[in-house]
């Protein structure tokens, strides 16, 4: 499944949308590599209302993008909770992913949601910088604790164009089981575990890659946002393709 020149679809984790990988996008063009984000359902720019959203509308939103770029494959970068709906597309149309990239992002056990997995790590320090919506159909990140949970290595001028743009983050698809077969498991994947994160635990995301080839796996010491800490850092870890990378077993 290589691909000698691939597109990178840049996908955001809970209460972010495209605009999180503004510096990203910056690097990758200065690099002359093709690379866009997206709006995930209800994120961003994106007005589908919380009740609507779900971890299918993901999954079929980042489709429906590949399909209106030439149909891929691409490879898709997951940051934190987006590491589900790109695995969602590695099963659904493992043809149309060259390879999952996941940055400090959960990966997926066959039939687990994300929220159990995330109630498996060792502690869970989301929980004391986020509140529960008044409808109880989503989250937000509290403000005044957003900049040093998120954002604690990031420039001064980040932490206020970030911290304004965090938006409430829909609950059902984070409860939402996942079911993944041999199709997920064709796709190689990389991760890039940050050292310093403050809403995943890093000894969890070693964790969750394990039993993953060295290659595959790379390190930044940086918060839960390498993409503004470090962005150039970010990219070289990003294009990085594995001296050697199966397919995965079977999960």
């Amino acid at each position: 499944m290589a691909h000698s020149n691939p597109t990178y679809l840049l996908v955001h984790g809970s209460g972010h949308g495209a605009w999180c990988w503004r510096d990203v996008l910056t690097e990758m063009a200065r690099r002359g590599l093709s690379a866009r984000a997206l709006d995930l359902p209800s994120h961003g720019a994106d007005a589908t209302p919380i009740a609507q959203v779900s971890l299918e509308a993901y999954r079929d939103a980042i489709l429906a993008d590949i399909d209106a770029h030439a149909g891929g494959p691409v490879v898709l970068v997951g940051h934190s909770a987006g590491g589900y709906p790109i695995s969602a597309v590695a099963e659904a149309a493992p043809d149309k992913v060259a390879r999952l990239v996941y940055v400090c992002a959960y990966v997926p056990c066959n039939g687990v949601s994300l929220a159990d997995r995330r109630r498996a790590a060792p502690s869970h320090p989301i929980l004391d910088v986020i509140t529960r919506t008044n409808d109880g159909l989503a989250f937000q990140f509290i403000a005044a604790k957003a900049p040093d949970a998120l954002f604690h290595d990031c420039p001064p001028e980040v932490i206020g164009f970030a911290v304004a743009r965090l938006g409430p983050q829909a609950i059902a698809p984070q409860e939402t089981p996942l079911p993944l077969t041999a199709a997920y498991a064709s796709v190689p994947r990389s991760y890039v575990i940050c050292d310093h994160d403050r809403i995943i635990p890093p000894v969890f995301q070693a964790t969750m890659t394990l039993d993953w080839p060295a290659t595959s796996v790379h390190h930044l010491p940086s918060s839960h946002s390498p993409f503004f800490s470090m962005p150039a850092r970010l990219v070289d870890c990003i294009v990085a393709t594995p001296t050697k990378c199966p397919a995965q077993a079977a999960p």
